[in-house]
């Protein structure tokens, strides 16, 4: 019977952390291709896994995308989500999403999510410009419903996830007192029907829709 050393018996459970994934680049393709770059520019959809037991997202060590000719790095961002190109092509040739979770693989569900762009999150906003992006989600779920629009939410605002610990916001250097759901500062469509410029404390980590 051999022996191994204590050193190599206790260094392998680290040595297999990481867990591997593969999905089909089609399914996230899905989603993204529903996008349209003219009415929804500042929009995209985020992925990532929320892991079962303690409902926050899993770590992601390593994400990229594989061909036969080719592998293409993800960006991860640092709460754990990557986005994929929108490219058909990718879809024809078969490509694969390659993952390493922190985390066991069957303990993480996907989860999906449509966001704004990080280059539309600044820390001041004319209120136009919110307008805008609460445009672009109501055409999304307009041209997502179709004939059967009454099956699906309706756009009632803008929620503002922020980093912990921020600052107060101000509205044409006055201060404002916001809304908060589910963690979330709430702007609603009469904030939005409003004029001047929002000014936050610091750029948000993502806007996304209120939903009713």
């Amino acid at each position: 019977m051999k022996l191994f050393p204590l050193a190599l018996l206790t260094s392998l459970p680290f040595a297999t952390l990481a867990e591997p994934l593969e999905i089909e680049y089609s399914a996230l393709y899905s989603h993204v291709k529903k996008l349209d770059e003219e009415s929804m520019p500042s929009l995209q959809f985020a992925f990532g896994f929320v892991h079962v037991g303690t409902r926050q997202l899993c770590d992601i060590t390593s994400a990229y995308i594989h061909t036969q000719k080719q592998d293409m790095p993800l960006v991860v961002s640092k709460e754990q989500r990557f986005t994929v190109p929108n490219e058909r092509a990718l879809k024809l040739a078969n490509a694969t999403v390659r993952l390493e979770l922190g985390q066991a693989a069957n303990q993480c569900d996907m989860s999906v999510q449509l966001e704004t762009k990080p280059e539309v999150l600044k820390s001041q906003y004319n209120i136009e410009e919110l307008r805008g992006l609460f445009a672009e989600y109501d055409a999304f779920f307009d041209e997502m419903g179709g004939f059967l629009s009454f099956m699906m939410p309706d756009v009632k605002g803008l929620m503002l996830q922020m980093p912990e610990g921020s600052g107060a916001a101000s509205l044409n250097d006055q201060p404002v007192a916001l809304p908060v759901q589910n963690g979330r500062w709430v702007l609603d469509k009469a904030f939005l029907e409003g004029q001047g410029q929002l000014t936050l404390p610091v750029s948000p980590l993502r806007i996304t829709a209120l939903t009713e």
